[in-house]
């Protein structure tokens, strides 16, 4: 399994915002804008929080049985790759989404005088942020399952359990 990697996200992030940008400029001359949702961040932010709860709980239950304590819960291969491949979707799907709501929130930056509009560019701003933190949560969790012997690899092609 290949580590996610920052340039791609960043990238993913980059294209959909100018993609978004121009899509609500575009939008926008027909007389409509789309409304970023309320639930946008708070679904970011649950997925992030999962993300982070699955991260710490692999760490402490790799830990106790690095350290062979009695009756420590050993760690299924299985499930951490499973844990590892939800983090790397989750995290190109939130570059994604964060691009999106960033492009959005950047057309709202010209008109935060009209009420409606400056709640749809706090609600793309709190979308963006729980979208970093999806990502930073993800990185973490595959950092958190990575072999022991990845770290001397000097490839670039580290596999994770």
């Amino acid at each position: 399994m290949r580590e996610l990697r920052i340039r791609v996200l960043a990238g993913v992030f980059v294209v959909a915002g100018v993609l978004s940008w121009a899509g609500a400029r575009l939008w926008n001359s027909i007389g409509t804008l789309p409304s970023v949702p309320l639930a946008a961040p708070i679904v970011l932010a649950v997925i992030a929080v999962i993300l982070l709860a699955t991260a710490l709980s692999l760490r402490a239950r790799l830990k106790a049985q690095r350290e062979r304590r009695p009756g420590a819960k050993g760690v299924d291969p299985l499930m951490a790759a499973r844990a590892v491949v939800f983090g790397q979707s989750s995290a190109l799907v939130a570059a994604l989404v964060a691009g999106m709501y960033g492009g959005t929130g950047v057309f709202l930056l010209e008109s935060l005088d009209v009420p409606a509009r400056r709640d749809q560019a706090v609600y793309a701003a709190f979308s963006v942020l729980a979208g970093i933190a999806v990502i930073a949560a993800a990185i973490f969790l595959e950092r958190v399952c990575r072999l022991p012997e990845d770290d001397d690899d000097t490839t670039g092609a580290a596999s994770t359990a």
